[in-house]
Formats: C-alpha cells, sequence, structure tokens
C-alpha cells in the first residue's frame, strides 16, 4: 500500500471512529447540539431562483467573529459544525474557520454548489482537517459528470416552500425521486425514509429537536431552529444557554409534521425514540426574515 493510500486509510478510520464517538455521546446525553449550520457568508455565486438563502451583496462575516463563534459552540459541547452559506467558499479564510473547529474535537462538514473548488482549494481544505463535504446539484437531468462512478454518496432531496414546508410531488416527479433513491448508498438511503411520506404528500410522526440537538447560526450570529424558520428563536449565540438547549428539547415545533429540511430530521433520529415534547413554543414559528427581505438586493 503507498503513502498516499496509507495516510486515507488513516483518516477515514480516525473520522469513522470521531463519528462512533459522537453517536454515543448523543445518545448519552441530551444537553448539548449534535449539528449545527454555521453561516459565515450570505452572498452567493448563483441565484437559484428558489432558494432563500443567500444575497448577492454581504461581505464575509469577520474571521475573528467566526473563530469566537466556533468557540462558543466548543462550549456548548457541540459534536459537529456543517458551514453553510450562500457560499462558503467565497469566505476568503474558510480554512482557518474549519481547522478552529477541528482543534476543537468537533467534526467539521462543508456544504458547497462546488464551483469554486480547484485542485489547490481542496488541499487547502484537507489540510485544514475538513471530514466532510457536501456538493448541492440542483438538476434532474444526466449531465457528463457522474457522481457515484467517482465513488461519491448520492442523496436527493425535496423542494420546500419559504417556510420548509412540503409542496407534494406530482406523479412524475415522485418517479424521478424513487429513481433517484434507489440510486443512494443504503447506508444514507436509512435517513431519509422520512421522505417517502413528503413525496406521496403525507406528514411524519417526529420529534423535531431544533433549537437543541439542531441550531442554525445566520451570518448575524442568531440561533434559529433552520435555515427556513428564520426568526425564531432568534437568541445571539453568545447569550444561547444549556437551559435554552434544554428547554427547545421538549419544545413542540408547530411546522414539524410537513416538514422537508433533511438535516434537522435526521439529526432528531437520534432522540425520536425518547423524551415525548411536552412544551409549547412561546409564539409559533416565524419565517419572518424569509418574508420581509428579497434575497437579492442590488450592490
Amino acid at each position: 500500500m503507498s503513502s498516499v493510500l496509507l495516510r486515507r486509510k488513516i483518516r477515514f478510520l480516525s473520522t469513522r471512529w470521531r463519528e462512533l464517538r459522537m453517536i454515543a455521546k448523543g445518545l448519552l446525553s441530551t444537553n448539548h447540539p449534535l449539528d449545527v449550520h454555521l453561516i459565515p457568508v450570505r452572498r452567493c455565486n448563483l441565484s437559484c431562483a428558489y432558494c432563500s438563502e443567500f444575497d448577492n451583496y454581504s461581505k464575509p462575516v469577520p474571521t475573528e467573529v467566526m473563530l469566537r463563534r466556533v468557540d462558543r459552540l466548543a462550549a456548548l459541547g457541540t459534536s459537529i459544525v456543517t458551514i453553510s452559506g450562500g457560499e462558503p467558499l467565497l469566505h476568503p479564510e474558510l480554512e482557518e474557520i474549519i481547522g478552529r473547529v477541528r482543534r476543537h474535537g468537533m467534526i467539521a462538514g462543508l456544504i458547497t454548489n462546488g464551483y469554486l473548488l480547484t485542485r489547490e482549494r481542496i488541499e487547502r481544505l484537507n489540510r485544514a482537517g475538513l471530514d466532510h463535504l457536501q456538493i448541492s446539484i440542483d438538476n434532474v437531468n444526466p449531465d457528463e459528470v457522474r457522481a457515484l462512478e467517482l465513488g461519491h454518496t448520492s442523496t436527493v432531496g425535496i423542494l420546500h416552500d419559504h417556510a420548509g414546508q412540503l409542496k407534494p410531488l406530482s406523479e412524475r416527479q415522485q418517479k424521478i425521486f424513487t429513481e433517484i433513491m434507489s440510486m443512494g448508498k443504503r447506508s444514507y438511503a436509512r435517513l431519509n425514509r422520512f421522505q417517502e411520506n413528503i413525496a406521496r404528500g403525507l406528514p411524519n410522526e417526529w420529534r423535531c429537536r431544533a433549537g437543541s440537538r439542531y441550531l442554525y447560526i445566520c451570518e448575524d450570529g442568531l440561533v434559529h431552529y433552520c435555515s427556513q424558520q428564520r426568526g425564531y428563536p432568534a437568541i445571539p449565540l453568545e447569550e444561547y444557554t444549556s437551559e435554552l438547549i434544554e428547554h427547545e428539547y421538549y419544545t413542540r415545533k408547530s411546522c414539524a409534521p410537513r416538514c422537508t429540511i433533511s438535516c434537522v430530521q435526521q439529526v432528531a433520529m437520534v432522540d425520536n425514540w425518547r423524551d415525548p415534547q411536552t412544551r409549547q413554543a412561546f409564539e409559533a414559528p416565524l419565517p419572518a426574515l424569509v418574508q420581509l427581505q428579497s434575497p437579492l438586493r442590488e450592490s
């Protein structure tokens, strides 16, 4: 075995070991976030018409601010930090942020549209210690790139409205969805079983732990339920406490039955079998920032 292959094997085993530790910690304790989506820049180099998670003018969050936020997430006991956007590769010091995540012992993930990936940038991300890379492809027509043939894992998501809610699929769309789902690796397909109900226009019975086991930290440093429920609870990360994490863990979310947000659904699987949610939210979740501002503004 060559030295390169050996290093890859060691890195793979190290990541899997840390993932198992993360799962064990999540099963033993419920008072810490399992996955946090952290936004270093709202701007994107694309302008997908359905997306409400970008603009074309925002500057990157200063690196020192991002590092403080990573430190705070570590203090809360966070297991995984997934960096998203906007397009996170537009942040000029993204690798430093990823390195800070890894130095705290947290798993580092990245969601990107992939257009800005170059060999040099990939090498920088690897040196920073990036554990997981997700490339979002918004296309149902085949092209010359075959992700599965390159050894990648393929998953599929269902389009939602501005509040992350279900938009029932047509008969043709359901057929396409089923075909793409069948291509995915079985280990990951099991994490997306909830999408079978969504595709048929049916609600899901589950316990959304947003605001507790899953956090969405916008570019302003506010904690939200998820990307589609920005505006609640909208508490600054530096003021977010273990008491708030505990409160939201037991709080029922009215938007849950028809939610299509995969990351929140998958995180909830760790706790769906225990601790029924008996508390009502202080007020109904508000997708206020999504509704009150356009995703684009002339610079």
